[in-house]
């Protein structure tokens, strides 16, 4: 035959497979990827499962680790072989021949195509919705572990009379449980339709039956099992009334069953649940009948009752039953909302009393004397003297103090006879300020912080610095020795690896940089190539793997904020957004509130955390914000007190609510967890307090549920609102205020947290509120409001503020403090009851152009009508009650007359230096020259304590035994508001370093 090729025959190109060394190139490089990729999740596993073994809490990753896996294979395998078995069971059932008709003729293709592949496509789908419902009930081990460890309340709701732990731990499962079967059945009855067409089972355009028998029978009890389930969703919802969001205008995100609920959604309910049995047992008939008429039917009348049971009636009931009447029809059922809202947020206790907001008492000097009694006025505003801190006591650039200092209580010169407020706060890492950022030095030189700073918070010296009652570098003064390395903390987000090779710097003194290395047991240790292969993976550090800083010894500390670390061993927990330090024991502990919560507290209205606990501190504080594990909850508990050593990083969880049935199913999941509360030591105890984010919960749920009947309740006249903060414009809510004080029923002063609430819409003074917060105490933890009448208004903080500011003497004085471009800070406004009226204390914090830092300068106050802007405290107290100091007059601070002289030459002497000393002083002030200013200050306490010992040296001498009343006359330390007990030397000579 001749060549039809077309042209000359070259030779011809041979694709083939490629060479030997090719595919093994090939297969070698997919080896590695897959081992890399291995080794990446092997990486993230084992370094998780070391660093809970370092702190301790390994059960917790074990425990979690093994639900998660139980969870994930158990439903995986059910929905993998729910859909594979109705796959299989659909081909089993197929025609045998198929329909000759175009449809079938086309799907014959179809099916030859898959012919060779059906096991393998079988088990592709199985798979992929097998991982995919595993994964997804992976994630509900919360809701396994709470159901299989729920323990009673003991408590009943009021419409089922369940136990309310059916609504917290049972309920959430059972539907966790629905909700797979739907998926289950959904996917099922897909994947058997779509195998029954592909086989001939069911036709669509194909002449005669559109279903086999066969098709039509399994199909049936498919849509049977859906309509059963449905049945099952409807009974549950029964039960779901109880804790259904819905708003309501009276009290916001409400939860629990109203009138239409009780007698309209409740009885539709248990109708539909009827209708769904019978439909359901329809479609299992067609296994008999195989016919879908009858199922059709009942199908058609399920979803027609839905609509009109379901939706028209209720509307029917809302609109013509309770709309005209809602008082009255709603009434019993705000009554359970008020009791069940109430026990859920722990504020039931909470005592309402009546207050004047006037004072009936004509004694001025009495006034005065209860002045001192009532409250300790905190003077530093631990939230705006922080830089004050840090220019003082801050020695190094790589150490820095939080925003937001804290307030504590410790005692009086180390001593244990009465407890004061104190400002603290610790002297943390600052990376960004270390001399040279590298590996080295960011990970293994630089480590961690040193010391605390502590300082008096009701009293400032003459120049408005903070009265230091720990301070320098390292740390001396009041508190007793204690480990003062700081590993962890706040502002410690970075890991460092220590007690190997490489030194870390210490602190730095006169003498020069001193070294350490960690002796602590805390972190993993990185002695094995595997774990430091690991943390290399996981950090994206390659150097962790080869870097000769590391050596034997040498561990890895990370996870290292108190709130990452409590969170991460009690991951069932809801953390509080302020920890604060304290030395206890000779240590510095991290004091961290942990909150237990559960959204399904039938009858209680929802709050959202993140929502409520927001004020102008956490605005600008972001590690203050609080993340709850439910987006909205009605029922919270300060369950656990945990602590975390800043030195060890040692965590410990102690139970503090001992009748939470939250916390005890979860000490039942994780056992030997949390210890008990008989384990908190008396020194840790008397550091314990009432935490904020509680108190901001209660405080926005009592601007609603302070009132026990329900028709003021539905009225709304008596809502309140918590006021903005009034020395700023931001719109913020006022943060509660830690303060020494005594309420009206109180014999003593107690370590209280406070806030003020103003009427819905306006300004003036609706309620003062306080909380014991002093652990240990009988008292801790009652709530106390005092209710102002609304026939008198009395002045709110912002109308205080206001008033401040329009006066103008104050105003020409502010005016004054702000030359020079120096710019004027107002500290907190504390509010303390007093003798029925109201004293309102503002410290006032002048930031001058050259001192980068606040001072307290002044301080605002106001009572029944009458402010004082003085330089001190009791200055501001006596011009208000029209008194004379109960003491000595303050020491000086550059605005006082100095005392007068005497004639002795000694004396005299000394006081002529003080004259100078305020002299220059006072030109300073005008110059705004802050360091001379200082400068003048230390002179002038120098000059008058010299003038003080001088009087009272001669007095002895002449044996007139005055000293005492001289001394006190003549002393910088005597004023209560401004002097320093421990002179000028800590705060002076720090500023001057």
């Amino acid at each position: 035959m001749p060549d039809r090729g077309g042209g000359p025959t070259g030779p011809r190109i041979r694709v083939g497979r490629p060479s030997r060394r090719v595919r093994t190139l090939l297969m070698t490089l997919g080896v590695l990827a897959v081992l890399a990729m291995a080794f990446v999740m092997f990486a993230g596993f084992w370094t998780d499962w070391l660093w809970y073994r370092s702190v301790h809490y390994s059960s917790v990753f074990t425990t979690t680790l093994w639900t998660k896996i139980g969870l994930f294979f158990v439903f995986g395998l059910l929905m993998a072989a729910s859909v594979g078995f109705n796959i299989w069971l659909a081909h089993r059932l197929r025609p045998p021949l198929s329909a000759m008709s175009m449809e079938q003729q086309s799907l014959d293709r179809y099916r030859m195509g898959i012919a060779p592949y059906k096991k393998w496509l079988l088990l592709g789908i199985t798979s992929l919705v097998g991982l995919i419902a595993g994964a997804s009930a992976s994630g509900q081990w919360r809701t396994w572990l709470m159901w299989v460890n729920g323990v009673s309340f003991n408590q009943k709701d009021p419409q089922f009379h369940l136990d309310i732990s059916f609504y917290t731990f049972d309920l959430p499962w059972y539907r966790f449980l629905l909700g797979f079967g739907f998926a289950a059945a959904v996917l099922s009855l897909i994947a058997a339709a779509l195998t029954h067409y592909l086989y001939g089972g069911l036709r669509i355009t194909s002449p005669g039956a559109r279903a086999t028998a066969a098709a039509t029978g399994h199909l049936s009890v498919l849509l049977g099992l859906f309509v059963a389930l449905k049945a099952i969703a409807y009974w549950l919802d029964r039960y779901g009334l109880a804790v259904k969001s819905s708003e309501f205008k009276a009290t916001g995100n409400w939860t629990g069953l109203r009138y239409v609920d009780a007698n309209a959604y409740l009885p539709a309910k248990t109708i539909l649940f009827c209708i769904a049995v019978i439909c359901a047992l329809l479609f299992f008939a067609t296994l008999w009948r195989r016919t879908w008429q009858l199922p059709v039917i009942g199908f058609g009348l399920m979803v027609l009752s839905a609509i009109l049971i379901g939706g028209l009636y209720p509307a029917i009931v809302q609109k013509f039953q309770v709309q005209p009447n809602e008082q009255a029809k709603e009434a019993p059922y705000v009554e359970k909302n008020l009791k069940a809202t109430r026990e859920a947020y722990g504020i039931d206790g909470t005592q309402v009393s009546d207050y004047a907001g006037t004072s009936s008492t004509k004694d001025n000097t009495k006034l005065r004397e209860d002045a001192d009694t009532t409250a300790s006025i905190r003077l530093l505003d631990p939230n705006i003297v922080s830089p004050t801190f840090q220019q003082l006591q801050q020695m190094k650039n790589y150490y820095a103090f939080p925003t937001n200092l804290d307030v504590d209580r410790y005692s009086k010169d180390g001593t244990a006879a009465e407890d004061q407020d104190t400002v603290i706060g610790l002297r943390e890492l600052n990376l960004n300020g270390i001399p040279k950022n590298n590996w080295i030095n960011d990970h293994f030189r630089y480590t961690h912080g040193y010391g605390v700073v502590a300082a008096k918070g009701t009293t400032a010296t003459s120049g408005g610095r903070p009265v230091f009652t720990e301070s320098d570098l390292p740390s001396k003064g009041d508190l007793p020795t204690y480990e003062q390395r700081v590993y962890y903390g706040e502002k410690t987000t970075q890991y460092s690896i220590v007690g190997g090779p490489q030194k870390e710097i210490d602190y730095s003194d006169d003498n020069g940089e001193k070294t350490t290395s960690y002796k602590g047991d805390s972190g993993v240790s990185l002695s094995n190539p595997i774990n430091r292969a690991a943390y290399a993976v996981a950090f994206g550090e390659p150097q962790i793997l080869y870097s000769g800083a590391i050596g034997d010894g040498s561990r890895i500390l990370y996870n290292r904020t108190p709130k990452d670390r409590v969170e991460a061993v009690a991951p069932w927990l809801t953390i509080d957004g302020d920890a604060y330090p304290a030395v206890v024991d000779g240590k510095i502990q991290w004091i961290v509130d942990a909150y237990t919560t559960t959204n399904g507290y039938p009858y209680a209205s929802r709050t959202t955390l993140g929502d409520t606990t927001a004020d102008s501190l956490t605005a600008t504080n972001n590690q203050r914000a609080v993340v709850a594990q439910q987006n909205q909850v009605n029922y919270i508990r300060n369950s656990v007190k945990a602590t975390v050593d800043a030195y060890t990083g040692e965590v410990k969880l102690y139970q503090w609510d001992t009748k939470d049935p939250v916390l005890k199913t979860w000490m039942k999941a994780f056992p030997n967890t949390v210890e008990k509360k008989s384990d908190i030591s008396q020194s840790l105890m008397d550091h314990l307090r009432y935490p904020q984010d509680l108190f901001k919960v209660q405080r926005e749920l009592l601007t609603r549920y302070h009132v026990k009947d329900a028709e003021t309740f539905l009225s709304g006249s008596e809502v309140w609102q918590v006021p903005d903060e009034p020395t700023n414009k931001s719109g913020d809510a006022v943060p509660p205020y830690y303060l020494s004080m005594k309420m009206p029923d109180q014999q003593a002063q107690a370590f209280s947290l406070t806030t003020t609430f103003t009427p819905n819409g306006r300004d003036n003074l609706s309620a003062f509120m306080s909380v014991n917060a002093e652990a240990g105490t009988s008292d801790y933890g009652k709530i106390r409001i005092l209710k102002l009448p609304t026939s008198e208004p009395v002045d709110g903080p912002k109308q205080v503020q206001s008033q401040f500011n329009s006066e103008q003497d104050i105003a020409e004085s502010i005016r004054l403090l702000r030359g020079g471009d120096s710019e004027v800070e107002y500290g907190n406004l504390l509010t303390v009851p007093l003798d029925g009226g109201l004293l309102y204390v503002e410290p006032v914090f002048v930031r001058g152009s050259e001192l980068k830092y606040p001072l307290l300068r002044k301080v605002l106050v106001t009572y029944g009508g009458k402010t004082a802007f003085e330089d001190t405290l009791d200055q501001a107290l006596n011009k208000i009650f029209d008194t004379e100091s109960p003491t000595a007059p303050p020491a000086d601070d550059g605005t006082t007359t100095p005392p007068p002289t005497s004639s002795d030459p000694t004396v005299q002497e000394a006081l002529t230096d003080a004259q100078k000393a305020f002299d220059e002083g006072q030109q300073a002030l005008k110059e705004s020259d802050w360091d001379a200013y200082g400068k003048a200050q230390q002179d002038l306490e120098d000059a008058l304590k010299r003038a003080a010992d001088a009087q009272a040296k001669a007095e002895k001498s002449s044996g007139s035994g005055g000293s005492e009343s001289s001394d006190k006359g003549s002393s910088p330390s005597s004023s209560p508001s401004t002097g320093s007990s421990s002179g000028p030397s800590s705060d002076e000579s720090s500023g001057s370093s």
